[in-house]
């Protein structure tokens, strides 16, 4: 199975600069990387793979110091002429093996600029503390995610949903069959192997194991740059208990009624967000751009892949029988998924969406997220009630300097104006579920329209 990735679109930009830097990908163990930038190589004349887990491929950067003599050597090895920088890829492959070739990525650029160069590995971040002298304005970055709802029908080749996808507003004949489709998404995530194997035997009893394999491997990935025997127990503890609280903000002092200190949780907390398995989402407390997330109160939780999250909380059959998502897990599946379907399109760096809250005694109030566009904070609520069970999104409306807000439920497309409990006149957009990428542009077509 070929997956079409949207950040393809941003390679070719990249192919095609006239000053161009090495790229490095990032993202997460088996997000699809590897295969994108294999797929990548074959639009140039000559391509050349290494991959730094392999002691051939090391040895490279590890004999030599210059930019020059590696590439030499790689061209004569490839029988690649010299007069071919321009039409050559060099795909440098879990660099994070090695950083002595990160660090290299800077005279790739200043000494042989000719030639095209993506780097690619998974937990770059912790290599990224050992380089002795980063390229910092050298190199460029793209991050790529597990496939959003998009690039999941264009993976199963369903042309007439991903046309439907593309129309704004949506036709309401397309309601049915695209939240059915959207469902099955919902299920099985947005892995590409899981999607693979899902898509070839229409069957959910083969995919344990993968989702099984996935999460091993991330444990084991990230207890090799935990500094001590008790810090890996603490990043053990925490993987194996964090998605129970997929549905509420959580404290790291005794989390998951553990004994471990806030100082041990906080640190193994960060070693899993800058590894990208599981992110740390803070609230604002803004109603005006730019919007700030206040660290000092407390998170939510953000997994790499929300059918991870189904495995290990064990739902997925349960969910086969659910019509309205919404109700998943406590409520917690569909606005996990609409926050993971936000970041997927965040493709040039890893900014993290930010949900909204105003804490008064007796009085407090919660916004799933919040989306800056122009000079306005839109407010996003994520249920399937009707207006009236609003609370929060009214008390924000209430406070905002502009009349227009969001819910993604399960329902169709519609807007209407109506006002809040205070007599407050608002507009506000609904939009399915499936349309959570989509969410950017439908805003820009709702405040221009309403």
């Amino acid at each position: 199975m070929i997956f079409t990735r949207r950040i393809e679109n941003n390679l070719f930009e990249w192919k095609t600069k006239a000053y161009r830097k090495p790229l490095i990908l990032r993202g997460g163990r088996q997000v699809g990387k590897t295969t994108l930038i294999k797929s990548f190589a074959k639009t140039y004349k000559y391509s050349i793979t290494l991959n730094l887990e392999k002691k051939p491929d090391r040895v490279l950067f590890q004999d030599y110091n210059d930019a020059k003599t590696i590439v030499e050597s790689l061209l004569l090895s490839r029988n690649i002429p010299s007069n071919s920088l321009n039409e050559t890829l060099v795909f440098i492959d879990e660099i994070q093996e090695l950083p002595e070739a990160i660090q290299m990525l800077r005279y790739f650029y200043e000494e042989v600029p000719e030639l095209h160069v993506i780097a690619a590995g998974s937990l770059l971040e912790f290599a990224m503390h050992k380089v002795k002298s980063f390229p910092v304005g050298r190199v460029e970055f793209l991050q790529l995610y597990p496939l959003n709802f998009g690039e999941y029908l264009e993976a199963i080749q369903h042309e007439a949903a991903l046309n439907q996808l593309k129309e704004i507003p949506v036709k309401s004949f397309a309601h049915n069959t695209m939240i059915e489709l959207f469902n099955r998404y919902a299920i099985i995530g947005g892995m590409p192997e899981v999607i693979k194997i899902y898509n070839d035997r229409n069957s959910l009893l083969d995919l344990p194991g993968i989702y099984e394999s996935i999460w091993e491997t991330y444990r084991d990935d990230v207890e090799k740059y935990a500094l001590s025997e008790p810090a890996r127990n603490v990043i053990k503890y925490i993987m194996s208990v964090a998605p129970l609280y997929l549905d509420q903000r959580i404290k790291f002092q005794n989390f998951g009624k553990s004994n471990y200190k806030s100082r041990e949780v906080g640190e193994a907390m960060r070693n899993l967000d800058e590894a990208r398995i599981i992110q740390l989402i803070y609230p604002t407390t803004d109603m005006e751009v730019p919007i700030k997330p206040d660290i000092k109160k407390s998170p939510r939780l953000q997994f790499l892949d929300t059918g991870l999250v189904n495995h290990a909380l064990n739902i997925q059959s349960d969910m086969l029988g659910l019509k309205d998502f919404n109700s998943a897990y406590r409520g917690a599946i569909i606005p996990h998924l609409i926050t993971q379907e936000l970041m997927s399109l965040n493709t040039y760096s890893n900014k993290k969406p930010n949900f909204w809250v105003r804490e008064k005694h007796q009085a407090s109030s919660e916004v799933d997220l919040v989306y800056a566009f122009q000079d306005k904070v839109i407010p996003i609520e994520i249920k399937s009630g009707g207006s009236g069970t609003l609370r929060s999104l009214h008390q924000f409306i209430e406070g905002a300097n502009h009349p227009y807000a969001v819910r993604v439920y399960a329902g169709e497309f519609k807007v209407e104006r109506t006002n809040t409990p205070g007599g407050t006149p608002y507009f506000l957009m609904n939009l399915p579920y499936y349309l959570g990428t989509k969410i950017p542009q439908y805003i820009e077509y709702f405040l221009g329209n309403y």
